[in-house]
């Protein structure tokens, strides 16, 4: 039976990291949010606020 090669495991991981910490960097230096979806909503994308007690009758 073989046996696993953690050294080559660790250092997969540590790649990983340091990819992942420089895709970080990078974005903060742009300054632009993550295209993962994880973005707040824009006012444009943001549906109008719902008035909880109904619709209003018209005053006259």
């Amino acid at each position: 039976m073989a046996t696993p090669n953690y050294s080559y495991e660790k250092r997969q991981r540590e790649l990983a990291k340091k990819r992942k910490a420089e895709e970080k960097r990078q974005r903060k230096l742009n300054g632009k949010p993550a295209d993962d979806g994880s973005a707040e909503a824009t006012p444009d994308d943001a549906e109008p606020p719902t008035d909880e007690a109904g619709p209003t009758e018209p005053q006259t």
